[in-house]
């Protein structure tokens, strides 16, 4: 009996220390995860952020085309 007791306790201490292992290994890799979701989401804002900047420039660069065309010599749009 004695001899079980001697075993159960850094049987017990071995398991307690592959637990906390994997819990850290599963934290690591959800960190990982985590942080690809959030470049992902980086570069999907990257991308709304230059398409909602090119469609504005070319609306204002299509008003300043239509302001030149419209002023003739009587003022009248062509």
């Amino acid at each position: 009996m004695l001899h079980i007791k001697s075993i159960g306790t850094p049987l017990v201490l071995v398991l307690a220390l592959f637990a906390m292992s994997g819990c850290e290994q599963a934290e690591k890799s959800a960190q990982q995860v985590l942080n690809q979701a959030a470049e992902s989401a980086k570069q999907a804002i990257d991308k709304t952020n230059e398409a909602a900047q090119q469609a504005l420039s070319e609306a204002t660069g299509s008003e300043k085309s239509e302001k030149e065309e419209s002023k003739d010599t009587d003022g009248q749009k062509i």
